[in-house]
C-alpha cells in the first residue's frame, strides 16, 4: 500500500505531498488542482508501461505540464506587501513524481524529469529526459533504504552480499530504468516494483451516449476487469456472475434500482446487458437505458471485479449520476477498498458522505485542495500530518 504521493512542479502543483489511506477522497472546488493530482498519478502509471514521455507529449510537452508561477514564493508575496513575479532561474527544470510505501518491507519510488543539455546535429532538444531515478524500501528515501539509483544514463543496484554494483549498459535519456532495466537477478525489487505499477487501475468519465462503446453488443470472452472504456461490459458482468460475487451484482442493482435485476443476454458469440424494470413488460436493452443508468452499470461492472488490483484510482465517478445514486455507488467504492487502496477523485459532496459513511470502519482520509497564488495546498492540514517526503538532487 502507498503511504504518500509527492509531485513537484506539475501544473499548479509545486510542491506537494498528499497522505495516503486504504481510501482516500481527494476533493477541493473546480480549479483546485484535483485533476491535476489524478493526472500525476496516471503519469506514475506511464513510467512502468515505458510511456511517460509519450504521455508528457499528449499533454503538450514537458514545457507545458511544468509550474508556471515563479520559482519561489515569499511571504511577503502571500502577504499582498511584494508583485508576485519571476526571477531568474537557478534551480534546473525538474518535474518530479514519486511514492512512498506504507510499510518498510514495501518499495518507494521516484523520477526526475528535465530537459535536455541543447546540443548540434538533432531536432530533439525538448524532449524530456529522465534525470534521476531511485527505488527504496519504506515511506521515504534515505541511504540506507537506497535499492537501485538513476543518475543520468548511470545505474547502480545494491546487493545484499556484494554492496553497490554498477551496470555496465547505459540507460537511454528518453526511457525509464523501470523498462529499460529489470534483470530478475540483479535488480529483483525493480522489476516487483514495476509489475505492481503495471497492475493500477484507472476509471475516468465512462461515456454513455448513443454511440458508447458500452452500448454497442460485443464478442464475450472471460472478462475479469473491465475495459476503462467499458467497451466488455456485458462479458465483465457475466464473468462476475460466473466466478466473482454474484450476490453482490445482485444487491448493488437492487440497492440503486429497488425491484429490478440485470440478465446477460447471449446470441453467438455476442453477449449483451438486459435490464428488468418492475412494471415493464419486456426488458431494457443497454441501448435504451438512460445515460445515468448506463454509467452506474459500468461502476457496478468496475468495482466488483473478480482480480482487484493494489491500486484503483477513481475520477469524478459522480459524472452524470442522479444524487439518489450516489450513496449505492459510495457502498461500492468502500466495498472495492476492502481489497485494493482506492483513491476517489471527487467534488460530489452526497458522495463524500456516502463514503465516509460506507467506509467509516476504513478511517477514511479526506484531503481538500485549495488554490493560494496559482499553486495547489492542502487546506487544513498541519505539519505533523503531511508525510515526510525527501526530493531527489541533482
Amino acid at each position: 500500500m502507498l503511504s504518500a504521493l509527492a509531485i513537484g512542479n506539475y501544473r499548479s502543483l509545486r510542491r506537494l505531498v498528499l497522505p495516503l489511506g486504504r481510501l482516500t477522497l481527494v476533493t477541493g472546488a473546480n480549479g483546485s488542482g484535483k485533476s491535476s493530482v489524478y493526472r500525476a498519478l496516471r503519469l506514475l502509471a506511464a513510467v512502468a508501461q515505458g510511456g511517460v514521455v509519450r504521455a508528457l507529449a499528449r499533454e503538450g510537452g514537458l514545457a507545458s505540464t511544468l509550474w508556471a508561477g515563479p520559482e519561489n514564493i515569499s511571504a511577503a508575496m502571500r502577504r499582498g506587501e511584494q508583485p508576485v513575479q519571476g526571477s531568474v532561474r537557478n534551480a534546473p527544470v525538474s518535474l518530479q513524481l514519486g511514492f512512498g510505501a506504507a510499510d518498510a518491507d514495501g518499495y518507494g519510488y521516484a523520477i526526475d524529469i528535465g530537459l535536455p543539455i541543447p546540443r548540434s546535429g538533432t531536432a530533439f532538444n525538448h524532449d524530456p529526459e529522465v534525470k534521476r531515478e531511485a527505488v527504496w524500501h519504506g515511506p521515504w528515501l534515505r541511504p540506507a533504504s537506497l535499492l537501485v539509483e538513476r543518475r543520468g544514463a548511470a545505474l547502480r543496484t545494491r546487493h545484499a552480499t556484494n554492496g553497490w554494483q554498477r551496470v555496465d549498459r547505459p540507460l537511454p535519456a528518453w526511457a525509464s530504468m523501470m523498462t529499460e532495466y529489470a534483470e530478475p537477478r540483479e535488480a529483483p525489487e525493480m522489476l516487483a516494483l514495476r509489475e505492481q505499477m503495471r497492475g493500477w487501475r484507472f476509471y475516468d468519465h465512462f461515456r454513455s451516449d448513443a454511440d458508447a462503446p458500452a452500448r454497442q453488443p460485443q464478442l464475450g470472452t472471460t472478462t475479469p476487469v473491465l475495459a476503462d472504456d467499458g467497451a466488455d461490459l456485458a462479458a465483465a458482468w457475466q464473468t462476475i456472475r460466473e466466478i466473482g460475487d454474484g450476490a453482490a451484482l445482485d444487491a448493488a442493482v437492487d440497492h440503486a434500482f429497488p425491484g429490478a435485476r440485470v440478465s446477460v443476454q447471449c446470441q453467438g458469440e455476442r453477449f449483451g446487458l438486459q435490464m428488468h424494470q418492475h412494471g415493464l413488460l419486456r426488458p431494457l436493452a443497454l441501448a435504451e437505458l438512460s445515460d445515468g443508468t448506463l454509467r452506474f452499470l459500468l461502476w457496478v461492472a468496475a468495482l466488483l471485479t473478480p482480480r482487484p488490483p493494489a491500486l484503483l484510482v477513481l475520477n469524478e465517478p459522480e459524472t452524470s449520476l442522479h444524487p439518489d445514486l450516489l450513496p449505492a455507488l459510495g457502498r461500492l467504492i468502500a466495498q472495492a477498498a476492502a481489497s485494493s487502496q482506492v483513491i476517489v477523485v471527487t467534488h460530489a459532496p452526497r458522495l463524500l458522505a456516502a463514503l465516509e459513511s460506507e467506509g467509516a470502519a476504513l478511517s477514511p482520509s479526506r484531503i481538500e485542495l485549495e488554490k493560494s497564488f496559482g499553486e495547489t495546498r492542502i487546506a487544513g492540514l498541519e505539519m505533523d500530518q503531511i508525510p515526510r517526503w525527501e526530493w531527489l538532487a541533482r
